[in-house]
């Protein structure tokens, strides 16, 4: 007893949250948070860095039609391409994915138009006198930006997908809508199962949500704080 809240029934099902069980392994809660939350922004930096390369094209055409799909993206919640991808991917591919690939399809697809901007800002951020050095040396415009302009602006976004990350981690709350098992689906059963203690049960996943994104935005600090010494020296 905590202050008149009764946290008896979070202790009695702690293996749910940590361990628990899930078609593809021992994930709880935390562990298939984790998981989506990794596999998306793994795939959700290959999506925005490629939109982000493409934003900044001089191909205009390219260029614009980039900007459009991520101002598209961008305008939409991220329940509604939720809704997208587990209603409208299997009508059109014949056949459904996994409730996991599902969020994770949708987490990238919306994580990338947001990923992109990082990127196209981490680019515009470098001097363009740089890129004019890099072509004047024989270089063409996409080997001075390989070589030259990307590895700089990719050190500076790294605070900013450290960022993007914490909000992902928060974003695979919305899974449960289409029954994965994460963090917030696991606390819901457990809710409709007692019917006794709703505050606990998610006030103590409201802690552990702290607990992962503080850690990660302390990362993020840090990782600042080493990127802004290094530049001084």
């Amino acid at each position: 007893m905590i202050g008149g809240l009764d946290f008896s029934v979070v202790w009695e099902n702690l293996s749910y949250f940590f361990v628990g069980r899930y078609p593809k392994g021992r994930l709880g809660g935390v562990g298939l948070t984790l998981y989506l939350a990794v596999v998306s922004l793994a795939l959700s930096f290959i999506g925005g860095l490629v939109l982000g390369l493409l934003s900044v094209s001089r191909n205009r055409l390219i260029k614009w039609g980039s900007m459009t799909v991520i101002q598209t993206i961008r305008g939409m919640p991220l329940l509604m391409v939720i809704f997208w991808m587990f209603f409208l991917l299997p009508a059109m591919l014949g056949g459904g994915m996994t409730a996991d690939w599902t969020i994770i399809v949708a987490l990238t697809l919306f994580t990338s138009a947001y990923m992109s901007e990082i990127v196209r800002a981490g680019i515009v951020g470098i001097p363009k006198g740089q890129m004019e050095a890099a072509i004047s040396t024989g270089l063409s415009y996409g080997q001075a930006m390989i070589h030259i302009i990307l590895p700089q602006a990719l050190r500076n976004m790294i605070p900013s997908f450290v960022n993007q990350f914490v909000s992902m981690i928060k974003d695979t709350s919305l899974a449960f809508i289409v029954g994965v098992t994460e963090l917030t689906q696991i606390a819901t059963q457990m809710n409709n199962r007692t019917m006794l203690y709703p505050t606990e049960i998610f006030l103590f996943i409201s802690v552990i949500y702290f607990i992962i994104c503080f850690a990660f935005t302390e990362l993020s600090r840090w990782l600042e704080r080493r990127l802004a010494y290094r530049k001084a020296i």
